[in-house]
């Protein structure tokens, strides 16, 4: 790991990852977790404060590379338990069926194995659970899918791995779940990076 990607990218993805845009969205999705509760990339805890207390009995925050201090900064005003796990969604050391809602923000976009990372959830989900799930990915305009295309590269490498053209939809309904209700838009801001899709999916 060079000095960019140990003190200089997590700053960046940090500030992105909080901008009034992409906060408004995380709001859209993680009030409505409930029970036992996983978060993967969890990082440094930037959904904590959109948990209901009254619906979450307590929250696994999964990541191999969280942010401590500000993770825990964040976690000492919420009123459930708070586990953190340092690991990554592709390989979870957690029984079947124990989870009863998945949240996962911008964390598809990056996982290296993402197919193996949603198998995982769905193992680790309950057949009555949910996932809650916002992301950016593969846009549904021809001339911005390009762009996405050829720009990807060298965005994976100044982004830790972050991919533009990921068609997360597609990646989630075949391999393991379904949804009727997914909504999109395009945030304000660069098309190839602001395009969302979001929503709840079950295991099926």
């Amino acid at each position: 790991m060079n000095i960019y990607e140990k003190y200089i990218l997590p700053k960046v993805i940090h500030q992105v990852c909080s901008l009034k845009p992409m906060m408004r969205q995380r709001e859209k999705v993680v009030p409505l977790a409930k029970g036992q509760v996983l978060e993967i990339g969890i990082g440094s805890g930037l959904n904590l404060k959109y948990y209901d207390p009254r619906k979450v009995k307590g929250l696994i925050g999964a990541d191999p590379t969280p942010e401590k201090k500000a993770l825990a900064k964040n976690s000492a005003k919420c009123e459930f338990q708070i586990e953190v796990l340092f690991s990554s969604a592709e390989k979870l050391d957690l029984p079947n069926n124990s989870i009863d809602t998945v949240v996962s923000t911008y964390t598809f976009c990056t996982i290296p194995d993402v197919i193996s990372s949603i198998q995982e959830l769905h193992r680790v989900l309950k057949p009555s659970g949910q996932l809650l799930f916002v992301e950016h990915g593969k846009a549904p305009d021809i001339k911005v899918q390009r762009m996405q295309n050829r720009i990807n590269p060298i965005w994976k490498r100044l982004a830790g791995g972050c991919h533009l053209n990921r068609d997360i939809q597609d990646l989630l309904f075949n391999h393991g779940f379904s949804g009727d209700h997914l909504e999109t838009m395009y945030l304000p801001g660069w098309k190839p990076a602001t395009y969302n899709i979001w929503g709840v999916l079950k295991p099926k």
